[in-house]
């Protein structure tokens, strides 16, 4: 693969819902313009892009990919990405770094999901979309209600460059309205045809709507075509360009991929109307990492788009964000699992790095003299949180190795360990994203792990005022033990967790033995009394008490602080607390119904609503015990169309019924440990 200048290469997203033909389109492509021999087949595990084992076994894209594609002397580089929910963080590094977006849909299910959701991202971004819509070949198939929809969702201009000729087993071809010619494919291979006659009138009002929108994007065209003269056929492709370029049109493509028809014209189409990446001549190094992999053969690599400079093999660079220098072996370009070494990666290319100690992704490599830093990735939050934890006992090590990986590939995953529950949690996108680290670990580790439903950090506290006496009394052949206290126990209404006083008077209990009473409550409370959680929300007032002059210690002190506690608890009205997340929602309006009545039934407590755009944002006080699979009902109600994020607001008293289940299943718990 050579090096192309920044002029004639084209660094387009390939975007998609799962299941629409993003990765087959890809590999008709990739055969067209003569890489491969024969077209793979995500069925069979073949394709060029999807490569991995869980990719081949799942018969999905889960990684992006990068798939340079050289047609006609110009570079498009490719970057397949992901069509499910899960690994929409792969999505929106892809669109950081590309120029534009290609948007695969299927002619059979229309706009998905996944559809609008990266819509919208490409959208943010501001990239120049043009879409295919894919599988005209299959029953059911209607590329003009997949245009109406197309139209009915998002506020874009689109309009036809092809309409199919036929549909379903009679689909043969497609009419290129820009050029006004017909073509039919048989086996790939393309024939010019006629027009077909029942499709000249729908192309001529097409072109029309072209050759306005081509005037309308150059003031000397609008000049011309207000005039009544046609524009020439140049005129019209430069103007369409702009048009393109400035997101005044989307063009609408059709074809199958599997059936290799159309794709050519959509592969030229991209190569003609997508712009070159903005570079600055004579700039320093500049680059951005927006995926990182570890490869079983040649260690971490790191997937890097150039936007100035030239990133050159055996050379240093400097890590802004970390503040480290890296040496760079070699300079790679990339074709799905393929590698070819490279002397630079040119400003506006997209190459990859091996073997980098500190880079990771978001990261910018500049230079140290004078380093800049370019924008990161905005990753979304993972929602999804589970306790991970190794099969056996004696591989917690290669799972501590294993997770430190996945952080670092997965910038969507997040990893932490419980001080409360004693669990690492590991929070990710969705079922789909964890599972396949769970398979990936077995694979690349030999690691089996266990994933579990979070423990809930629940607490214990009283309700009313107790007075309760601890005694430890212990006699041995030589020196015994004693240790004796009065202590009242009351509820603390302020939030304060733990207030410790003494109203000893006369030197029942010596002061020297204060801190040793107050230290076995601390203790008792961290255990607690009722099912095992901490308490919390009491004062401890040490009133009265007896000592030994020689027998009494701080050890005996401290156990009968802890008895007498312990004791008291129970006397004192106790409640199990749980834990109180303050929940926002983020969704389209027409599921808020569906979403109140889910809270409620959780228990939640709608705070407010408030209109965020085309969408609504509802915030309420929901119990954490209520949200372990919040992520996947929140999924399902809504399509995917839904966010949510939610923080610790307090800790309250739990309904007594369901206390009590969380109390028996602490105590069987105890009793079969």
């Amino acid at each position: 693969m050579k090096n192309y200048e920044a002029g004639r290469i084209r660094n387009v997203g390939l975007i998609a819902h799962g299941g629409a033909g993003k990765t087959s389109l890809v590999e008709a492509m990739l055969f067209n313009t003569g890489v491969t021999t024969r077209i793979g087949r995500v069925e069979d595990g073949t394709t060029v892009g999807d490569y991995h084992p869980e990719e081949i076994k799942r018969g999905m894209t889960i990684h992006t990919s990068i798939i340079p594609v050289e047609l006609d002397g110009i570079k498009l580089n490719i970057l397949d990405t992901p069509g499910f929910l899960d690994f929409i963080g792969d999505v929106k590094a892809a669109l950081r770094v590309v120029d534009g977006a290609l948007v695969v849909v299927s002619a059979v299910d229309g706009v998905e999901v996944m559809t609008e959701i990266t819509w919208d991202i490409a959208a943010e971004r501001g990239l120049p979309r043009m879409v295919f819509i894919n599988k005209l070949d299959r029953e059911n198939a209607n590329f003009f209600k997949v245009l109406d929809e197309l139209k009915e969702k998002f506020e874009a201009g689109f309009v036809p460059f092809q309409i199919p000729i036929g549909s379903a087993e009679t689909f043969e071809g497609v009419v290129d309205v820009v050029g006004g010619k017909a073509f039919k494919y048989t086996n790939g291979k393309r024939e010019e045809i006629p027009v077909p006659e029942n499709l000249q009138p729908v192309a001529e009002e097409y072109r029309e709507q072209l050759i306005e929108a081509a005037a309308e994007a150059n003031d000397d065209y609008l000049t011309k075509y207000l005039e009544g003269e046609a524009l020439t056929p140049e005129e019209v492709n430069l103007g369409l360009a702009e048009a393109f370029r400035a997101g005044k049109l989307v063009p609408v493509f059709t074809g199958s991929a599997v059936k290799n028809i159309g794709v050519d014209l959509i592969t030229a189409a991209a190569a003609r109307y997508f712009g070159p990446p903005a570079v600055e001549a004579g700039k320093q190094l500049a680059a951005l990492v927006f995926k990182t992999l570890t490869d079983p053969y040649v260690g971490r690599m790191n997937f890097v788009r150039v936007y100035s400079g030239d990133l050159k093999s055996d050379s240093t660079v400097y890590n802004a964000n970390k503040g480290k220098t890296e040496k760079i072996g070699q300079v790679l370009y990339v074709r799905g699992k393929n590698q070819q070494g490279a002397e630079a990666a040119p400003a506006g290319d997209i190459c990859v790095l091996v073997k980098l100690q500190e880079t990771g992704t978001g990261d910018t490599l500049t230079t140290k003299d004078n380093p800049v830093i370019l924008d990161g990735i905005d990753f979304p939050a993972p929602t999804l949180s589970l306790a991970i934890s190794p099969k056996s006992k004696g591989d917690e090590d290669k799972l501590s190795t294993a997770l430190a990986r996945i952080v670092e590939e997965e910038p969507t995953v997040q990893i932490k360990k419980s001080t409360e529950t004693k669990q690492t949690v590991i929070t990710g996108m969705g079922e789909a994203q964890l599972d396949i680290i769970v398979d990936r670990f077995k694979r690349k580790y030999g690691l089996d792990v266990v994933l579990e439903p979070l423990r809930i950090p629940y607490r214990e506290t009283i309700r009313t005022e107790t007075k309760v006496e601890g005694k430890y009394k212990k006699q041995t052949g030589g020196r015994g033990q004693y240790g004796h206290v009065w202590i009242r126990l009351e509820p603390l209404t302020d939030g304060s967790d733990f207030v410790f006083d003494e109203e000893v008077f006369g030197g029942s209990v010596p002061a020297g033995f204060f801190p040793a009473v107050e230290k076995g409550i601390r203790e008792a409370m961290q255990e607690g009394v009722v099912a095992g959680y901490p308490t919390t929300g009491i004062k401890a007032v040490l009133y009265d008490g007896s000592y030994h002059p020689v027998d009494s210690s701080e050890m005996a002190f401290k156990i009968a602080a802890s008895m007498a506690f312990k004791k008291g608890v129970l006397q004192a009205q106790p409640v199990l607390l749980e834990p109180i997340m303050e929940v926002e929602v983020t969704a389209p309006e027409g599921f808020m119904g569906d979403i109140i009545s889910d809270l409620n039934g959780k228990r939640g407590r709608i705070l407010g609503m408030e209109p965020e755009g085309k969408r609504t944002r509802i915030r309420a006080h929901v119990p954490l015990g209520e949200l372990a699979r919040y992520a996947i009902d929140l999924k399902a109600m809504t399509q995917g169309r839904a966010s949510f994020t939610m923080q610790f607001s307090s800790y309250e008293e739990m309904p007594a019924h369901l206390a009590e289940k969380v109390i028996k299943q602490a105590q069987e718990a105890a009793e079969n440990k």
